[in-house]
């Protein structure tokens, strides 16, 4: 009986598997497949997948990073609720029909320094809810169409964009920012009715262009105007007449040589005056009757005189702010000669530069 026993026991052994030593992976693999076993004995629902994000790219929450990437397209599986889309630093070089349909909800597109040349007119359509559009750096030759009227930032620097048409912005009443210097824009570049719909804009910047004379049909709204690096030759009245909340404006490096008697009413709350690198003659006239205005460049210019009355109001007791910045350096006017009194409305002495002129 014994050694019956004994023969059973060697047979069941002889039949069993070897050893195997189970490794770390092993044991998770056990427990997930003996969990998904006691799911479905359970009836418990399995795990939802986590939330999508394309591939090599970034996401946290809304938020979808894909800059950097080499990119030649936009990537197709960008989840529907994303509010922030950056794919700036690219090679993307054509925005399709399709390549936003389903981002209803996109506030913030950032496409800088890619290579693209074209956007489709019906590219933009379904990002009703976007504020702001960043597609400096690019190789744009115009305007892209049906920009969304949400919009409220507009930045378009150093594309090839030659002319600013009239129905450029139509219908964007929101914009508040707009940039678009840096463009090839021709001397009469911009239609003089393109910024008619910018009711609310505060900031515009066309800088480094080709125009020959400052925009018309600006907003009264407008609070900063930046046009240096332009070949402007002449600042009149009517050119900014309307500008009643302007309180910067910039026109450094162009070629003004005549500011018309009048222009500073037209502006009654500017604050900062940049007019150096021009080729003045002589201090803009009105300048002593203006109650706001505090900073004025005008360096590097062909001014030869300074007079008593060019800067401050005859009398002590008039109503204006006091300078906290005058400049007048790297011009042919003779500093030795400029009476102290000029400069009485000053608040310090420190505020004001003279220095010589040299020829180059």
């Amino acid at each position: 009986m014994r050694s019956a026993c004994l023969s059973l026991l060697l047979v069941t052994a002889c039949w069993a598997l070897p050893f195997r030593q189970s490794g770390f992976l092993d044991f998770m693999n056990e427990d997930e497949s003996s969990g998904d076993d006691e799911n479905k004995a359970l009836g418990s629902p399995a795990m939802p997948a986590g939330p999508k994000c394309p591939f090599r790219c970034q996401c946290h929450l809304r938020v979808i990073q894909c800059s950097d990437l080499g990119l030649k397209e936009v990537p197709a599986d960008i989840p529907d609720d994303t509010t922030l889309l950056d794919l700036q630093n690219n090679k993307i070089t054509k925005i399709k029909e399709n390549d936003f349909k389903n981002l209803k909800g996109l506030h913030a597109l950032i496409l800088v320094n890619n290579k693209i040349t074209s956007i489709d007119s019906k590219a933009l359509v379904p990002l009703t809810k976007l504020q702001r559009l960043y597609l400096s750096k690019n190789m744009l030759s115009d305007m892209p169409s049906n920009m969304p009227k949400s919009l409220q930032e507009l930045r378009i620097h150093e594309n090839k964009i030659s002319k600013i048409k009239k129905a450029s912005f139509q219908g964007m009443s929101n914009v508040i920012v707009m940039e678009l210097g840096s463009n090839p824009l021709e001397s009469a570049g911009i239609d003089s009715s393109a910024f008619a719909d910018l009711k609310r804009v505060s900031y515009i910047r066309i800088a480094d262009t080709n125009i020959t004379e400052i925009p018309k049909g600006l907003s009264s709204s407008l609070s900063e105007l930046h046009l240096d690096g332009n070949k402007i030759t002449k600042v009149t009245a009517e050119s900014l007449k309307g500008l009643k909340n302007l309180a910067k404006l910039g026109l450094s490096d162009n070629e003004i040589s005549f500011v018309e008697n009048g222009t500073m009413a037209n502006v009654p709350h500017l604050r900062e005056l940049h007019l150096d690198n021009n080729a003045l003659t002589s201090v803009p006239p009105g300048l002593s009757d203006h109650k706001y205005i505090q900073v004025v460049y005008l360096h590097a210019n062909k001014i030869a005189a300074v007079g008593t009355g060019d800067f401050c109001p005859p009398s002590l007791n008039s109503k204006k702010a006091m300078y906290s910045g005058i400049s007048l350096f790297s011009n042919p006017v003779p500093y030795w000669e400029v009476q102290p009194i000029t400069f009485r409305c000053v608040f310090d002495r420190s505020a004001i530069q003279l220095g010589n002129y040299r020829k180059k």
